[in-house]
């Protein structure tokens, strides 16, 4: 016989008991009812001790029972009991007789009474508790996925836009719009007003156009694509700290200065979603995100402000479950649009949040060579960051409370050569090839040129969250100075820096240690609007901040304060390039031979204190 009819005959059989023991269960639940009309109105009482376990006993129910069914409805329950082994009986026959077909058998169970082909019954209360489960498992198994990190609340991050709503949307993009506007006030008041040391703060005592971002993402049938521009002091600040262009033709830098982010990619249905991109996008070393609006902060320490805000190349975001984001990268180097030398570089972050207050995030980059000019020097970088939300308290003056920790490790290594100077990732080494160089004159030395740093931000919110204030800072020790922020003297960009950087060299071994810190106040009337007033103060244990007297040469033929286009050499008094690199014949060429009088120098500092006042719009 078909094995699926014996399943739908036993099955039915399955229905039927069920459905009796239903209608027993209604009858007993129907009992106290019956009692009170038969009894006229009067309260019937039957005694039952309780057993063993603390419960009734059987027999003191079914006393119960038997003393409270009326004779029609045993009769009833006689009936159907009758019909039931009726039905069995037909069951059985029909199943050695014959070999049903499914179309047969569905006849079949449709001629059944209307009590047999009602669904499994059980008693009241287990029956809601079986549906409910049901329901339950039923709703789990069609429970669409969720977007990665959607399902939780991650407006208070650092580094996250803090905007709860899309302002714009369609099925096709969504725009995004960024205007960041700036003033500071240098208190070393630069007579050229150029600011160095930063990626964020450029130009003292005026307001500036940081940047102007117009863009969004485009989505369609799985397909996706972004950009967003950068027009203002970024198209100008960002690329010069990239030596990538001057390798080659085409310039780099001016092809994709006024681009922040573009790239183009593919979402592949997996996991929780599997992204391919390949273009300009951000770097999140440092935590900080490379738009100011998103940040507790203005201007960052230096674990973030000297690491990379972009690469360019190939990522692909994988998304594990909701919560866990796992992303590798392939890119042309550390924050370049090109490569430095032939060697590309790995890397990839690591992202979790097992808790809504909580945020763990940690980057890595190695491989690449990204030393212009120098091919056999890599590089390796850890950054690692947490963010905690220890206090929340919606309506509360004082409504939320974080922090965030980051901690960075990096080096360079590679040996020395006949023409190359080598360096050591733990401490110096000693290398025979080594070339007597400025900070080892004996040679023999491959210097440490390392990076150790850190940084911790505080943040508190109040009034719901119109109000916030943050206070932190960090600290670095980069020997090599390798990752510390070419000061823009004479125009110096990381390019000419390659070739020679006669005021603020970058030799292995030349020391550089710094700290900072600052105090924020945020007032953010509208979700998409923030009104920020920052202190910063910032310390290095070499003159490395501009002064006073600026960090412009008087210019040549008498105009003031402009650059001579040769940042690689140094520079005369009048404004003239000596076009020399080393001191004593800059000191001749300027027409003082063995005095620095006719050599000009910047005015370099190791203090510094800002502040700033800025608009940081977000749609």
């Amino acid at each position: 016989m078909n094995l699926e009819v014996l399943k739908a005959m036993n099955t039915t059989t399955k229905i039927a008991k069920r459905t009796a023991l239903a209608l027993l269960a209604a009858a007993f639940l129907s009992l106290p009812l019956h009692g009170q009309q038969m009894a006229s109105g009067s309260e019937s009482t039957v005694a039952s001790a309780p057993n063993s376990s603390g419960g009734v006993s059987a027999a003191a129910d079914l006393t119960a029972a038997d003393q409270t069914i009326s004779p029609a409805v045993l009769k009833e329950l006689e009936a159907m009991k009758r019909r039931i082994e009726q039905l069995e009986a037909e069951l059985k026959v029909r199943a050695a007789t014959t070999d049903l077909a499914p179309a047969t058998l569905a006849r079949t169970t449709e001629t059944l009474p209307a009590a047999a082909a009602l669904p499994a019954a059980v008693p009241a209360q287990a029956m809601v508790a079986q549906t409910s489960s049901d329901s339950s498992t039923a709703a789990s198994a069609k429970k669409p996925k969720i977007d990665p990190f959607s399902d939780w609340d991650w407006t208070w991050l650092n580094g996250n836009p803090r905007n709860k709503d899309v302002a714009f949307d369609s099925k096709l993009f969504t725009p995004e719009i960024r205007a960041d506007i700036t003033y500071n006030y240098d208190f070393n008041k630069p007579i050229d007003n150029s600011i160095g040391g930063s990626s964020e703060i450029f130009r003292a005592n005026e307001m500036q156009l940081e940047q102007l971002g117009i863009g969004g993402d485009f989505h369609y049938d799985n397909v996706r694509a972004r950009f967003m521009t950068q027009f203002g002091m970024y198209s100008a600040t960002t690329p010069r700290n990239d030596p990538s262009p001057a390798k080659g033709q085409w310039d780099l830098d001016t092809a994709d200065r006024y681009i922040a982010e573009a790239y183009g990619g593919y979402h592949i249905n997996a996991l929780n979603g599997i992204n391919i991109d390949a273009g300009i996008f951000l770097s999140y070393i440092g935590l900080f995100s490379y738009y100011n609006a998103d940040n507790w902060a203005y201007q960052p320490s230096y674990v973030s402000s000297n690491t990379p805000w972009f690469f360019e190349g190939l990522r692909v975001q994988i998304f594990p479950t909701p919560h866990l984001k796992i992303e590798p990268w392939f890119i042309n180097g550390w924050q370049s649009y090109g490569s430095a030398n032939t060697r590309k570089g790995l890397g990839g972050q690591i992202k979790w949040t097992p808790r809504p207050w909580v945020n763990i995030i940690s980057n890595n980059y190695g491989l690449g060579h990204d030393d212009l000019y120098i091919p056999n020097r890599g590089r390796v970088h850890t950054d690692n960051s947490i963010e905690v939300k220890y206090f929340d308290r919606p309506g509360q003056t004082l409504d939320k409370m974080a922090f965030s920790f980051t901690g960075d490790l990096g080096c360079e290594f590679g040996p020395s050569t006949a023409t190359l100077a080598g360096v050591s990732c733990f401490g110096d080494r000693k290398d025979s090839k080594a070339q007597p160089s400025a900070n080892f004159p004996q040679g023999g030395i491959d210097p440490k040129q390392s990076f150790v740093g850190y940084m911790l931000y505080n943040r508190m919110w109040f009034k719901k969250d119109i109000y916030g204030l943050t206070i932190g800072g960090g600290q670095i020790n980069n020997p090599g100075r390798y990752l510390v922020l070419d000061p823009p003297i004479n125009g110096e960009t990381a390019p000419s820096a390659a070739i020679n950087a006669p005021y603020f060299t970058g030799n292995p071994g030349d020391p550089f240690k710094a700290w900072d810190s600052s105090l924020t106040f945020d007032y953010m009337p509208r979700q998409w609007l923030t009104f920020r007033w920052e202190y910063d103060y910032r310390h290095a244990s070499v003159p490395y901040w501009t002064g006073r007297g600026g960090i412009t040469p008087p210019g040549a033929g008498g105009v003031p304060y402009t650059n001579n286009g040769y940042p690689e050499y140094f520079a005369c008094m009048n404004g003239n390039s000596s076009m020399q690199e080393t001191l004593g014949l800059a000191e001749a060429a300027c027409g003082s031979p063995g005095s620095t009088s006719g050599v000009w120098f910047p005015d370099l500092r190791k203090d510094e204190s800002i502040v700033d006042i800025d608009i940081l719009v977000k749609f």
